[in-house]
């Protein structure tokens, strides 16, 4: 447990649990990279309500719409696998979470691991923060820069929440970053180029048979 609490102090020195002080407009350029998420193949794990795990990524003036959010469905867990169009430097997140003991206790963040389901959860995460109630999406989570440098799939496992029931709710979660494109330059046409048509390949076959044979 010991190792829990100093992960919890060395992040919250980052993020000082207070309101952002940054204008709203430019919060919302801010936020932005739920644009840069590949939607159709984020998957969530134990949610209640099928495909209701996407519906968190939102813009950050609709942070505080209450009519799309997820539940948890079996217990109080929640995983979300979070692929990007192109590359993320991630800096920071918001999360707004469910009212009384719905809210997440924690999160704990997973770069570049596709795929992930509730076997792969014992690892150590890359990063995890203790969370607090924060209704209106003012508390910020500083990352580890360096380690979220280059990020091109996220996980978030919620393990439970604050009060102990089988429910977690999570109405928003804001990422903050930079992003880069991937590059995909010519590599169907080179694949293509190198790879010998069969009918040339059958030919030579037969000739060696025949030589052979002769």
């Amino acid at each position: 447990m010991g190792g829990h609490d100093d992960h919890h102090h060395n992040h919250h020195g980052d993020c000082a649990h207070e309101d952002t002080g940054v204008d709203p407009s430019e919060m919302g350029i801010m936020y932005s990279l739920y644009q840069k998420i590949d939607i159709d193949h984020v998957v969530c794990l134990n949610e209640q309500e099928e495909e209701s795990g996407k519906t968190i990524f939102k813009a950050w003036e609709n942070r505080l719409d209450k009519e799309k959010y997820v539940d948890s469905d079996a217990d109080a867990e929640l995983l979300i696998n979070i692929p990007f169009t192109g590359n993320i430097k991630l800096k920071g997140l918001i999360l707004i979470g469910g009212e009384e003991g719905t809210h997440p206790t924690k999160i704990r963040l997973f770069k570049n691991r596709p795929q992930m389901t509730f076997d792969d959860v014992g690892a150590p995460p890359d990063q995890e923060f203790e969370l607090h109630r924060d209704p209106e999406g003012k508390l910020e989570y500083s990352t580890k820069v360096v380690t979220f440098s280059s990020v091109h799939h996220l996980t978030v496992h919620v393990p439970g929440n604050m009060g102990g029931g089988d429910v977690t709710r999570l109405y928003y979660l804001g990422l903050r970053g930079e992003f880069t494109p991937a590059h995909r330059h010519g590599v169907t046409i080179c694949n293509y180029e190198l790879r010998p048509n069969a009918s040339d390949v059958k030919e030579e076959s037969l000739h060696d048979v025949t030589r052979q044979v002769q």
